[in-house]
């Protein structure tokens, strides 16, 4: 039978051990029956994988003595590190955003607050939405087997998130665009290192947020004659730049 991989936060590691409950002691302990002896594989979000075997389980947590730590090698690891920059969409369709984007090989998701996006969250929802998000990139990064867990963040604004973006190849996706493609940007650009794609909620952006990127170093580019979903776009553009530099 395989060993187990389980995605953990790099806190969770000390001397030598690694302990859990919530979430984490309830699928190791109650859903796949683990117990004392069986071998398990945790992945941090750096990068590190820890060989480890189940060492005491308790009512509420389980604890894991780490026989062995190594950063784990990638296959996607030439390809740019890619960041989207999400105006917050309504409803569930960021849930979406996130789990499919990290099946793709996102690095970071940057979520920001857009003039039109319906969706709002409250200065005092902030830390609880983003536990419920890096709760859906952890889960996501262990269902596609990722060795790392994308980071997710959170900015008031479109002028915010803008200025926070240092990546070497900045994109905006832009529907009023009518002079660049993201195929011919594609065709042109040697491989960058690192991406980041602006992405606008359900009613595009704001005209003043489109100039906030620009003054940021952001391209305007198009993806053809559609006008795609904004869950749709994250997607498309994420699928094309992994095809494109060889991430998956």
């Amino acid at each position: 039978m395989s060993v187990r991989r389980f995605m953990i936060s790099s806190r969770a590691v000390r001397d030598g051990y690694a302990s859990f409950d919530g979430d984490l002691y309830n699928h190791m302990v109650r859903v796949l029956r683990l117990g004392p002896g069986d071998a398990v594989q945790l992945a941090d979000e750096k990068g590190v994988v820890h060989e480890g075997v189940v060492n005491q389980v308790a009512k509420e947590w389980v604890a894991v003595k780490i026989i062995s730590s190594c950063l784990a090698s990638d296959s996607a690891a030439d390809a740019p590190l890619i960041t989207i920059s999400q105006a917050l969409p309504k409803g569930d369709k960021i849930d979406l955003i996130l789990q499919k984007g990290t099946e793709l090989g996102a690095h970071e998701f940057r979520l920001f607050a857009g003039r039109r996006s319906v969706a709002r969250v409250r200065k005092e929802q902030i830390s609880a939405k983003l536990e419920r998000w890096e709760r859906i990139v952890s889960e996501a990064a262990r269902q596609c087997g990722r060795l790392d867990v994308p980071s997710v963040s959170w900015s008031p604004g479109a002028q915010e998130a803008a200025a926070e973006s240092g990546q070497e190849l900045r994109l905006i996706l832009w529907e009023e665009e009518r002079e660049t493609s993201l195929k011919q940007l594609l065709e042109a650009a040697e491989k960058p290192a690192s991406v980041c794609v602006a992405i606008g909620p359900e009613g595009g952006f704001d005209p003043l947020e489109v100039q906030h990127f620009l003054e940021y170093g952001f391209q305007p580019v198009s993806l053809g004659s559609r006008i795609l979903r904004t869950e749709t776009a994250s997607i498309a553009i994420l699928a094309v730049m992994q095809y494109k530099w060889d991430g998956i």
